[in-house]
């Protein structure tokens, strides 16, 4: 659970790095807002910013904050209602994301893991402005900000973020914020 406080500046940072990166967000937008601690308690350790424009049977687009140095832990999507697990694009809208799925594990990542969460795969794909990459349904990742944070717009198939499943099995995907 955060506190009402880590929400507020949590959701400011997002809507700064929206700015930094050309991203215009509507007042009901703004609202929309989630951040995610995944029930760990270290949001700007381990969390995640998201903005979801839209999320119907077949698309789902988002936006995706990270801070420096935050992750979200590794999970993947995964076969939910007789529907194939959700297969996503993200693409660097602004700073640096480091993305790591499976393949040959690189000599020297930028991140090692996450203190305190387990993770499997080690393969890093570096992300800058611009540049992307399409996870299939059911692949291990995670993923986290460089030094100046990230941007990473989603786009995928039907999103069903609630039944992802985590390595970390303390994880609790839909947040909690104290009233």
């Amino acid at each position: 659970m955060i506190t009402k406080q880590e929400y507020e500046k949590a959701k400011a940072y997002t809507l700064e790095l929206f700015g930094k990166a050309g991203i215009a967000v509507t007042d009901e937008e703004r609202q929309k807002i989630e951040v995610a601690d995944f029930g760990l308690g270290r949001l700007f350790e381990i969390g995640l910013q998201i903005l979801t424009y839209v999320n119907t049977d077949r698309v789902c687009a988002k936006e995706m904050v990270l801070s420096p140095g935050q992750a979200c832990p590794e999970h993947r999507h995964v076969r939910t209602a007789g529907q194939p697990g959700k297969e996503e694009t993200f693409r660097c809208r602004y700073g640096t994301v480091y993305l790591y799925v499976p393949g040959e594990k690189t000599e020297n990542p930028v991140f090692k893991g996450i203190s305190g969460s387990p993770v499997t795969v080690f393969h890093e794909i570096v992300l800058h402005p611009g540049e992307q990459y399409t996870i299939m349904p059911d692949t291990r990742h995670w993923f986290c900000g460089g030094p100046e944070g990230a941007v990473v717009s989603e786009f995928s198939t039907h999103s069903t973020d609630e039944t992802d499943v985590f390595t970390d099995e303390a994880i609790v995907r839909a947040p909690a914020v104290e009233s």
